[in-house]
């Protein structure tokens, strides 16, 4: 009887530890949603027109919006100013249009670079400045990223290209001279990989320009 007792306690205990780890960790019980996929991270545009212009963007994203600000609604409709700053109907002032979603379009790691976590920073800064962006858009691509990069033993990252601008397809209004797309593609790794380098081609800032930087982290083994 005493070790029956003692049986149905531990069997009693071993479920209530189930149960919290389940509460407190659902998302390690259950498998992801159909449909589910990388989460586009921060992707921010900026307006550069050559006057005082109201420019309307349009995104139609392969998958769902998250989050977006100012906010979405079918559009963001703003005054831009020539250095950059926005305004919308409310006279809310902004230094870029943001938006978040979730997509599940398989990224290209066909080429890239493996980069030794504790030199992300210099990697970015260079990478950075030969695909265009300026310092200050630099500055707020890294100061976003590197706090989730910069502790890894390595990542794998990929400048991506019609693999992403295909599935998140800007309609802006009236159209610009330039429009430049920096998109990061990463996935942290315990050790390095050989990997093809990739080609960054330079930028030419013309006229009325638009600059877009965003990047989504892998999940590994789903590059």
């Amino acid at each position: 009887m005493k070790r029956t007792v003692i049986s149905l306690l531990c069997l009693a205990a071993l479920l209530c530890a189930a149960i919290y780890f389940y509460y407190r960790n659902p998302a390690a019980e259950l498998p992801p949603k159909d449909g589910d996929g990388p989460a586009v991270a921060k992707p921010v545009i900026y307006l550069y027109p050559e006057e005082e212009t109201e420019v309307t963007v349009c995104l139609d994203l392969d998958g769902d919006l998250t989050c977006a600000y100012p906010a979405y609604d079918g559009g963001w409709t703003v005054t831009a100013q020539p250095g950059g700053i926005l305004t919308d109907a409310e006279g809310r002032t902004y230094n870029y249009l943001y938006w978040e979603g979730i997509t599940p379009t398989e990224y290209d790691f066909s080429q890239g670079f493996c980069v030794p976590g504790e030199d992300t920073a210099a990697f970015l800064e260079d990478a950075l400045a030969r695909l265009g962006l300026t310092r200050r858009e630099a500055n707020e691509f890294i100061v976003y990223w590197l706090p989730r990069m910069e502790p890894n033993p390595y990542n794998l990252i990929a400048f991506q290209a019609a693999a992403y601008t295909d599935h998140a397809r800007l309609t802006i209004t009236p159209e610009p001279d330039s429009l430049l797309r920096v998109f990061m593609a990463w996935q942290p790794l315990d050790a390095q990989e050989d990997i093809p380098a990739q080609d960054l081609p330079a930028f030419d800032r013309t006229g009325f320009t638009i600059v877009e930087w965003g990047g989504a982290e892998i999940v590994s083994g789903k590059k």
